[in-house]
């Protein structure tokens, strides 16, 4: 009885240590932010600081009118999205970029606690995130309504209901996005309120809203990087000025 005790215990464990080491493996194989993310982390200008605070960068302009907390994508180094939330900040938004562990939106879910009493002096807040960060943004959203006057998907769409609430929306995707399961997303279109303003940006794909490089499975972009980051934030800008 003990033998075959042992040889349960074993089979186990060993079965514990394959699946530690296959997990492991997977969130260590992640896209890494390039040199042109890295530079935008690190730039510091009078018109915007970069601050960081634990697991969290901050970008903050000199005379901010509204904040935005962002989740990355699903196995991407949120560092890639400096020159994204940059180039907000430039346009007065407060942003707060958040490190997810193991690059996974979903271990985090509730990453978003606690960073607006960071900056109680903005009233407005908007949260945003790409792909699987997105879809994690809209579910953080769904819970804190009242938290925030916006939701902003990139590449993303919300497997919550969000007609209820008084969430305005933003969705935002390429037009040569091979990522993006169109199917999932037009299947989900109608868990966002009737007025959401959806933008295409043509030539976009996937991965450029980030600063990583190419991901596997997407589209050839016809528009730069750069392009589609400035085509980006200016959505973003325009809507949340209004």
């Amino acid at each position: 009885m003990k033998k075959r005790t042992k040889i349960i215990l074993s089979v186990c464990l060993a079965f514990l240590l394959v699946i530690g080491i296959c997990g492991y493996a997977y969130m260590s194989d992640y896209y890494h932010a390039d040199e042109i993310a890295l530079e935008a982390m690190a730039y510091q200008t009078d018109s915007v600081q970069t601050e960081q605070d634990g697991n969290v960068s901050w970008f903050v302009p000199e005379n901010p009118t509204a904040g935005l907390i962002f989740y990355p994508g699903g196995k991407v180094e949120y560092t890639a999205y400096a020159p994204l939330l940059r180039a907000c900040a430039e346009n007065g938004i407060l942003c707060a970029l958040v490190q997810m562990p193991g690059n996974l939106a979903v271990l985090d879910a509730n990453a978003a606690d606690g960073l607006q009493q960071k900056h109680p002096e903005i009233t407005t807040w908007y949260i945003a995130g790409h792909s699987l960060g997105g879809a994690m943004a809209a579910g953080y959203a769904a819970a804190h309504e009242k938290d925030f006057d916006a939701l902003i998907l990139l590449a993303a769409y919300s497997t919550k209901d969000l007609t209820g609430t008084p969430l305005r929306v933003l969705s935002v995707y390429g037009s040569e996005d091979g990522v993006l399961n169109r199917e999932s997303y037009e299947k989900n279109r109608a868990n966002l309120p009737a007025d959401t303003v959806e933008v295409v940006l043509d030539g976009g794909c996937h991965a450029q809203f980030g600063s990583y490089g190419p991901q596997d499975g997407d589209g050839i972009p016809t528009i730069s990087g750069e392009e589609q980051v400035q085509q980006t934030v200016e959505a973003i800008a325009a809507f949340v000025g209004k």
